[in-house]
């Protein structure tokens, strides 16, 4: 065993989890953050379709009418673009790529596709640069 390591945190809270970039994140804890994720947007998406007028056409809607029905939900979807971003990058780390690859979740299509190969990508074995084993980090020593 290597002594040279950094002392671990083997266990993360949900700070962690959602916010923080830092780390790894095994392929279970993802799918259900994410999952958590898409069922905020769809609540906050049913809310909005429910304030609209029952003969309202959804081709003609623009993001100003989606922003005017409520002034949180902006604040939301960047919250919820934050969450995801933490997500992807631990996720892209546990599997041993560089985070700066969940920058390729702004790209359309591409989004989606990536988003979703991550999440079945087997993590990579044993410790590596980002943290000793899948939901964990290195602490600063």
């Amino acid at each position: 065993m290597q002594t040279n390591l950094p002392p671990a945190n083997l266990t993360p809270g949900f700070v962690w989890l959602f916010l923080s970039p830092i780390g790894r994140l095994g392929r279970k804890p993802y799918w259900l953050g994410l999952l958590l994720l898409w069922i905020v947007v769809a609540i906050a998406a049913n809310m909005w379709a429910r304030s609209l007028p029952a003969d309202a056409d959804f081709a003609t809607l623009q993001l100003s009418d989606f922003v005017s029905s409520n002034p949180l939900f902006p604040f939301l979807f960047l919250l919820v673009t934050v969450v995801e971003l933490a997500l992807v990058i631990k996720r892209l780390q546990d599997i041993g790529l560089p985070g700066l690859l969940a920058l390729l979740a702004f790209v359309p299509v591409i989004n989606v596709i990536g988003i979703f190969a991550v999440g079945f990508i087997p993590s990579s074995e044993g410790p590596n640069r980002y943290g000793p084993e899948p939901n964990s980090y290195f602490r600063r020593g």
